[in-house]
C-alpha cells in the first residue's frame, strides 16, 4: 500500500528507493517447506466469488489466524485488533494500542503475527509506528481469556528509527515456514530514497529481516542469515533493495517467497523466488523501479539483482500494489498454487502461478473485486484467503 498520500479524501498507509552494498549475497539456507505437504485435491470447477464476513471495522489492514484456530484476528489501523468468531465480530477488541500508535497517513498498527506454538505459549507480535513515528515490533501474550490479550507488553523486540518521514513504513511481521520471524521495512520515506537506504546493508531500512525470537531476548540474528558474517552489514537482513514492502508471504505448501513492492511513480511489482533460492536476494531498489532503471535512469547495472516476475504501470492500472497469498485452502481446489494480489487505488484482483520462467496464467478476477480500496489480503488457519477494504469490509473468497 503506498500512494495513499496522493488521495486527499482517503487516510493512507504505505509508499516507498537505494545504493551502496549491491554485491551478490551468499545464498542463505532456505526455509524448509512444511513436512508432508499433501498433493492438491482434484478440481471441482466451482467459480470463486466473494462473501462478506464482517463490516464496520475501522480501516482494517491485516488479517491472520493462529495455527489451528478458527478465529480471524483483524488489525485496525487505528490501533486495535478485533476478532471474528463463529461468524460474528466480537464487540470488545482483543488488543487496544490506540494510545501507543501514531495516526499519520501510512502509520498505525499495521500487522500481527502469532507464534507457531501460540496454542501452547500464547505469544504474538505486533508491528506498529509509535507516537514518535518510529517502527516497533513488540511481543505480547494472550490473557486468561482467549479473546483478550494481556494489556502489558512482554518486551520490545526491535525499534527502527523512522521519525524523519511518515511514509514507507513497510508494515508486515510474519512467521516463516522455518519458525523464524520476518518483517519488512520501507526505505525510510520521502521519495526516491534520498538517504540511499535501499542498497545499504548497514541499515535495516529497505530490507526484509529474519529474526530468531526463541533463541535469545529480544532476538538473535540466525547464524545462517546471508549477511551475518559480512563486515558492515546488519546480520538481521535476509533480503534487501526494497522500497516499501507493504505485504509479502510464503507459500504454505513449499516455502516459496512472494513480495509485492510499492513503486515510485511508474511501476508496481511482484517478486517471487523459489524457497531454495530466497535468502540473500537484492530486489534492486533504487537502482531499479520494477524492471526499469531508476538511478541512473538509463544504463543501470543489473548484475546480481532479482527482477520482478510481473509488474504493472502506475497510473490507470493503479497506484499502490497490495500483495496477497498463494491459495492453498480446501474449498476451491482449482485455485491451488494461484497467487492473488490487488492495488489499493483501483481495487482490481489479479493472479498468476509461479512457473519455471516467471508468472504464468496471469488473469483478472472481476468477481473478486470488493469495491473500494483494497488494503490487504488475509489467510486463515486453513489456507482460505480474505480481502480487506479501507471502508471496513472483510470478504472471503468462496465457491459460488
Amino acid at each position: 500500500m503506498r500512494r495513499f498520500l496522493r488521495l486527499a479524501l482517503i487516510p493512507l498507509l504505505l509508499t516507498g528507493c537505494g545504493s551502496n552494498g549491491s554485491a551478490t549475497a551468499p545464498s542463505a539456507p532456505p526455509p524448509p517447506p512444511p513436512p508432508g505437504a499433501p498433493p492438491p485435491p482434484p478440481g471441482t470447477g466451482a467459480r470463486p466469488v466473494l462473501r462478506e464476513i464482517a463490516q464496520g471495522l475501522s480501516f482494517p489492514v491485516h488479517l491472520a489466524s493462529p495455527p489451528g484456530d478458527a478465529r480471524l484476528f483483524v488489525v485496525e489501523k487505528v490501533g486495535t485488533v478485533r476478532i471474528v468468531k463463529d461468524g460474528a465480530l466480537v464487540d470488545t477488541p482483543f488488543l487496544d494500542l490506540s494510545g501507543d500508535v501514531s495516526q499519520g497517513g501510512e502509520q498505525g498498527l499495521l500487522s500481527i503475527a502469532f507464534h507457531p506454538r501460540y496454542a501452547e505459549n500464547g505469544r504474538f507480535f505486533v508491528y506498529y509506528t509509535d507516537r514518535g513515528g518510529d517502527i516497533r515490533i513488540v511481543e505480547r501474550r494472550v490473557s486468561n481469556d482467549p479473546d483478550r490479550a494481556d494489556p502489558s507488553p512482554v518486551r520490545n523486540v526491535i525499534t527502527v528509527e523512522h521519525s524523519e518521514h511518515s511514509n514507507h513504513n513497510g508494515g508486515l511481521v510474519v512467521f516463516g515456514p522455518d519458525g523464524k520471524l520476518y518483517a519488512g521495512f520501507g526505505d525510510g520515506g520521502a521519495g526516491g530514497d534520498p538517504d540511499e537506504n535501499g542498497q545499504n546493508l548497514g541499515t535495516l531500512l529497505g530490507s526484509i529481516v529474519r529474526l530468531d525470537v526463541d533463541a535469545a531476548q529480544p532476538y538473535a540474528a540466525p547464524s545462517d542469515n546471508p549477511f551475518v558474517d559480512r563486515s558492515g552489514a546488519r546480520g538481521e537482513i535476509w533480503a534487501y533493495g526494497v522500497r516499501n514492502p507493504w505485504r509479502f508471504s510464503f507459500d504454505r505448501a513449499n516455502g516459496d517467497f512472494y513480495l509485492a513492492d510499492v513503486g515510485q511513480n511508474e511501476i508496481e511489482e511482484v517478486d517471487a523466488v523459489r524457497a531454495a533460492e530466497a535468502g540473500g536476494k537484492n530486489y534492486g531498489w533504487d537502482v531499479m523501479e520494477g524492471s526499469s532503471c531508476f538511478e541512473p535512469p538509463e544504463g543501470c547495472d543489473r548484475t546480481g539483482l532479482t527482477l520482478p516476475v510481473t509488474e504493472y504501470d502506475n497510473g490507470d492500472d493503479g497506484c499502490s500494489i497490495t500483495g496477497g497469498f498463494v491459495y492453498r485452502g480446501p474449498a476451491l481446489p482449482d485455485l491451488q498454487g494461484t497467487y492473488f494480489y490487488s492495488d489499493f487505488c483501483t481495487g482490481f484482483v489479479r493472479s498468476f502461478e509461479l512457473s519455471g520462467t516467471g508468472a504464468a496464467g496471469e488473469r483478472s478476477w472481476a468477481d473478486l473485486e470488493p469495491g473500494g480500496n483494497v488494503t490487504s489480503f488475509g489467510e486463515d488457519a486453513a489456507g482460505e484467503i480474505y480481502v480487506l477494504t479501507s471502508n471496513g469490509g472483510v470478504f472471503k473468497i468462496v465457491p459460488e
